[in-house]
């Protein structure tokens, strides 16, 4: 099995890069969706968050209120890493577990691990290829502010809290560069997907 770790930057256009391969035949693990579920009410990540910040922290349901949770760890890199120390070693235990189960259903797969910070996280040391979705940082902050209805200033916080773009393109293997139309990009993630398949041991 080949695993590929699939990485961006917030509104570079990893997801829509991942939902490209997933339809050529990769198998797809979230963990942005996997972070989702561990911390969902009643869950050991929920309760250790709820413990941390109290129970304003959460909405109807006693689901955790996301743009509350947002707005904490982009303003305050210390309570970022909390967090993260929180969720990460759970979403990592469930990336590996169902990797193995993948692994045993289909031993020549082509396997997208799509962690924002996989990098940050040093998972790119538990990958065979870095395959990074790039725009350009004006690209970037543009798309964000429309995404999600932000200021300027706003968005360039979000931006600023994460390593840029820049920075991850020197521990790519691989770059997408999603600042063109939909049409370029995956004509791009074709050539990458073709590339896959003629390498060794690669399925017929």
């Amino acid at each position: 099995m080949l695993i590929i770790g699939l990485t961006g930057g917030i509104a570079s256009g990893k997801s829509t890069v991942a939902r490209m391969l997933e339809e050529k035949g990769a198998f797809l693990l979230d963990a942005d969706h996997i972070a989702k579920e561990v911390v969902r009410p009643g869950e050991a990540a929920w309760h250790e968050i709820v413990e941390w910040l109290g129970a304003s922290i959460t909405g109807p349901g006693g689901a955790l209120d996301r743009r509350r949770l947002s707005e904490l760890i982009f303003a305050d890199p210390g309570a970022r890493r909390r967090l993260e120390a929180i969720v990460h070693p759970r979403v990592f235990e469930t990336l590996a577990r169902e990797a193995a189960k993948i692994r045993h259903r289909s031993p020549s797969a082509v396997l997208i691990y799509d962690v924002p910070l996989l990098i940050e996280s040093k998972m790119d040391e538990l990958v065979d290829l870095v395959l990074l979705v790039y725009v350009p940082p004006e690209v970037q902050l543009k798309r964000l502010q429309k995404r999600d209805n932000l200021s300027a200033a706003e968005a360039l916080s979000r931006v600023r809290a994460q390593m840029s773009l820049e920075e991850k393109r020197a521990c790519a293997d691989y770059i997408i560069d999603n600042r063109g139309s939909r049409g370029e990009t995956l004509r791009q993630v074709n050539c990458f997907w073709a590339g896959l398949q003629s390498r060794p041991g690669a399925a017929e």
